[in-house]
Formats: structure tokens, sequence, C-alpha cells
């Protein structure tokens, strides 16, 4: 029985997604591939089913964002579910010692792996500080998170869905941070897996002011859902510090009423984890993370 399915969304980047099916097929676990086309107008679709029929095709009528990847889910016959871009590609084996680190600890109910970028192989710096975790992680067989990265992960499918999976109106960016607190919050375990592995070979890159607004936005959003009253404000001013902070407040006063009405502020222990990521991130920014000695 197959235990792992692989979920690979996309949109308007079809070479890349090509190459990224073609690899994902030549693992040795043979993972059910299923595709997200979020709304391609590429031709991506037809070329897809064209040059490899067995893939699972998802076709979404309209751009969903990182939420398409629910559908993908959805979909999914299998207990777990490892995600991927049409720009990154899993490393042989990982996903087989993915699997059986969640058949190992049931509480956990994501992995991430490292990644490595480039044809250099360089690694992503988030997978570092991913590997310095300031969390308690007594009990795992790796350093513990409060998070994790949407495109180099394995999901526990059923912990997923039951946390409600990527909110839509994030569309993109911060998403995954809602998703973990809710995670966390039900009493979910994450992880991070040095011994897997995804590359990842960037793409062109999109609107960055676009994508800066929307980080900021969500970045509020997170923070009014979830935290308590004192970390939101703290949130919001370090928010407005940055670029597009004022398109941002609009944006995300355009959506306080459905904030309010679905905040839930996450419980003591969570957000003490909060707390100590957020200190991890300040000395980061001011000298470095050092390492464990």
């Amino acid at each position: 029985m197959k235990k792992v399915s692989l979920i690979i969304l996309t949109h308007n980047r079809k070479s890349e997604l090509l190459n990224s099916v073609e690899l994902a097929l030549a693992l040795p676990e043979r993972p059910p591939v299923i595709v997200v086309d979020n709304a391609s107008t590429d031709g991506t679709a037809l070329e897809l089913k064209a040059r490899f029929p067995q893939v699972k095709l998802v076709r979404v009528p309209f751009n969903m964002g990182a939420a398409a990847r629910n559908l993908g889910v959805e979909c999914a016959e299998t207990p777990y579910v490892a995600f991927s871009d049409d720009d990154t590609a899993w490393s042989a084996g990982s996903l087989q010692m993915a699997a059986d680190l969640l058949d190992m600890y049931p509480r956990v109910a994501v992995i991430t792996a490292r990644v490595l970028v480039g044809p250099e192989g360089r690694e992503d710096p988030v997978s570092a500080l991913m590997a310095q975790s300031p969390l308690p992680s007594r009990g795992l067989p790796g350093p513990a998170l409060l998070g994790f990265l949407a495109g180099a992960s394995v999901f526990r499918r059923k912990a997923y869905l039951d946390a409600g999976g990527y909110e839509p109106r994030f569309f993109l960016g911060g998403e995954e941070t809602l998703l973990a607190y809710d995670l966390a919050a039900a009493g979910w375990q994450m992880m991070y897996a040095e011994r897997l592995t995804v590359y990842h070979y960037p793409s062109a890159k999109r609107d960055s002011s676009a994508r800066r607004r929307l980080l900021a936005r969500n970045a509020l959003w997170v923070a009014w859902l979830r935290r308590p009253l004192a970390a939101a404000l703290r949130k919001t001013v370090e928010v407005l510090a940055q670029e597009q902070s004022l398109a941002a407040l609009l944006d995300a006063l355009a959506g306080a009423h459905w904030v309010l009405r679905n905040r839930r502020v996450v419980p003591a222990q969570v957000d003490e984890f909060c707390r100590l990521i957020e200190a991890q991130a300040v000395r980061q920014r001011f000298g470095g993370v050092p390492r464990p000695a």
C-alpha cells in the first residue's frame, strides 16, 4: 500500500512543472502524483495530460493561491501527503523516510525537509534556522518546530484536514503560520528532519512589491486571529515599520470583521513557543544564531 502522495502546485510555469513531474515519477517510492493546476493559461493541463496521463490532475477554475493545495489533499488516498512546488524536487528515499517517521511518531503532524537551493546545492537559510530551533524537542528525532515550509513538507493527511488546511483568504504568504498555530493548539507536533532533502530551483520572481504587501497583510491577520492582545499589537507596530505598510494595513482592516469573528487565541504554551521563535529571529537579525555547544 502506498503511504505518501505527492501534491504539486502550479500556476503558469509549464516547463518547470513538466520537469518536476518527471523527477517525481522517477522517485524509487513511486508516489501517486497529484498536480493542482491553479488556473494556468499557458497550456499546462493539456501538456501534462499528453505527457503524463498517469498523473491525477486537479484543475482549479480560478487562482486560489496556496489554498488550492487543499483540493489536492482531499483527492489523495494515502495517509500522508508530501507537498512540492513546480520548481522543487524531493530526493530519492526522502518520502519513505518521512513515512517511517510519521509511523513511529503518531503525534507528529508535519515534517519539514532540508532545502538545498540551485545547482550548487546551497542550504536555504530557513533550513539552518529550523535546525537550530529553540523549542523543546524531547522525545522527537529532530528539532521541534512551530511552522513548516509549504513546498518541502510531508503531512499527516488527517491532521491537515482536521485543522482546516490553508485559509483561502490569505492567497499567498503566511498561510503556513496560521495552520501551524492551529495544529499546535490542537496538540500536534511539528519537526525538522535534516535527513530529508528537497531541491529548489527558483523560477523567475513574481511581483515582489505585491508579495510584500500580501505578506504584511497576512502577518497582521495571523497576529489578530491567534495571538494575545499584547503580541498582536507588537506585530502591528512591526509591520507598520515595513514597506507597503499603509496598503497592507488598509487591506487588513478590510477583513477586520472576518478576523474578529474568527479570533481564537492560542493556548499559553503555544504563545510561549511563538515568543521563543520571535526571540530567535531577533538574535539572528542582530548577529546571528549561535549553534548549540
